[in-house]
């Protein structure tokens, strides 16, 4: 958890970062393990209780001060591992890593259905809708081409426990993609989910590794997904 100057911060921000566990911590970067139902970022409706609004706040209540700068994101109802940058040069340098395929991220997600076969690849030009719903079209001027590994880790007689490696990074590839293939995420109503066993969706971010953007070391991070996907 983090350790920071209590007083100086207020109690709804207190509250999330009690919420997120703080993996790793140096003068370029943040990793943090996020739980579900927090936005990594805000939005027209939501801006103050996000990870990046805590994590502001936190690292202004430094001496010096230091920055805060979102490199990526992950869903609100979905959770683990995330990298914040504390510089705009760590920001780019990492968002650069994201855009080149160089940096490594692996999913767990729980999924309706009994997914077949062991290990597959889903290939698609993702596009946004006017309602904000991403959906794989066949023309490939309309959306951006989306990469997604799939790997079945433990099948059940409703539901598949998998493995998901992101090639590239659009927004709800994963979602998209496995609702597209006929096996939505469960907890995920937004892509055709029709069970809500754990009251959230059952996306995982499990693993992140790239290159730290001051030293060129290479970084891994792993969390475990939560025991509740074991259940379903």
């Amino acid at each position: 958890m983090f350790d920071f100057l209590a007083t100086s911060l207020n109690i709804p921000l207190m509250a999330l970062l009690d919420r997120m566990d703080l993996v790793f911590e140096d003068d370029s970067v943040i990793v943090v393990d996020k739980p579900p139902g927090l936005l990594t970022m805000g939005t027209e409706t939501d801006r103050a209780r996000t990870a990046y609004a805590a994590l502001r706040e936190y690292v202004n209540c430094k001496r010096p001060p230091e920055k805060i700068f979102v490199v990526h994101r992950l869903d609100r109802e979905a959770s683990g591992l995330l990298v914040f940058a504390k510089t705009i040069e760590a920001k780019k340098h990492l968002q650069n890593q994201f855009k080149d395929h160089s940096a490594g991220r692996r999913y767990i997600a729980v999924v309706e259905g009994r997914v077949m076969p062991d290990d597959f690849t889903i290939r698609s030009h993702l596009a946004e809708n006017t309602a904000y719903r991403v959906y794989s079209s066949r023309k490939s001027g309309a959306g951006k081409l989306a990469i997604t590994h799939v790997r079945v880790m433990k099948r059940n007689p409703r539901t598949t426990l998998i493995e998901v490696r992101l090639e590239t990074g659009r927004k709800h590839q994963i979602r998209v993609h496995l609702a597209e293939r006929g096996h939505p995420v469960a907890g995920d109503k937004t892509y055709g989910s029709r069970s809500n066993p754990i009251q959230r969706m059952a996306l995982h971010a499990a693993h992140l590794a790239f290159r730290h953007p001051r030293t060129g070391k290479a970084m891994q991070f792993d969390s475990r997904y939560p025991k509740s996907f074991n259940g379903l």
